[in-house]
């Protein structure tokens, strides 16, 4: 049975669900989710229009009262982000976060996209046989990978590839420079918590090189490399899946 929902209810269930959201909501999918009854059965049925005009009411409160964010259309829906004029604190807090390792977990999902970009976040989870969304979400935020589309498939799933940053971060010219999927696994099979220094170092990288690449070392002033105590979460270690 479909009911009528109120105006500001139906503005705070959109809101709701574009915030929560990890990937760009598409109108569609709005309609979708408020028009299922499959837990409560009672369906609320939203029309395309009213979906876009409360995103534009949304923004113009947050523009009235000063928000740092607004509701943008990306890659063929809505997600929250922030204003540009904030980009050099965020940019800091994610350099702070940079310098964090990643997780030999989070790696092997960064190898699956990186070897069949384009991929879904379900291909990615369903080569790793566990789920990717923290994997995922913690390589954007890294900016390793980026969203690079949608797939012609049902539910038009989101597409990730790597990004140029990515090949910074490796230290390679283009995806042909990357190791053989083989030399991936035997780094893998060797089970170290430290696996991204032992790829840097398969890709020829000397000591000095990795140990500047992955941010732990500086100079002194006697020209010798000083080991840096990486960032840790609580608890004393990054908890990354």
């Amino acid at each position: 049975m479909e009911h009528v929902l109120p105006s500001e209810n139906k503005r705070q269930i959109i809101e709701a669900l574009i915030f929560a959201s990890d990937e760009p909501l598409t109108v569609k999918q709005i309609q979708v989710i408020m028009g299922s009854s499959e837990y409560t059965g009672i369906r609320f049925r939203v029309k395309e229009e009213e979906v876009l005009e409360t995103i534009t009411s949304l923004n113009e409160e947050y523009s009235q009262t000063n928000r740092p964010y607004r509701i943008v259309h990306i890659a063929g829906g809505y997600q929250f982000a922030t204003q540009p004029e904030f980009a050099e604190w965020l940019g800091r807090m994610i350099k702070e976060k940079a310098k964090r390792k990643l997780s030999q977990s989070v790696l092997e999902s960064l190898s699956v996209v990186a070897y069949k970009q384009p991929v879904t976040k379900s291909e990615v989870e369903a080569i790793r046989g566990v789920n990717a969304d923290y994997a995922i979400q913690k390589l954007l935020e890294r900016g390793l990978i980026t969203i690079v589309g949608r797939a012609a498939t049902p539910g038009r799933p989101l597409l990730y590839g790597t990004t140029q940053d990515f090949l910074k971060h490796f230290g390679i010219n283009d995806l042909s420079d990357l190791p053989k999927p083989r030399e991936i696994e035997e780094i893998m099979a060797e089970q170290t918590s430290d696996m991204e220094r032992e790829v840097l170092k398969r890709m020829g990288k000397t000591p000095e090189e990795i140990e500047e690449q992955l941010g732990l070392t500086v100079v002194n002033e006697s020209g010798e490399l000083k080991e840096l105590p990486t960032t840790t979460d609580e608890g004393g270690a990054e908890s990354e899946q």
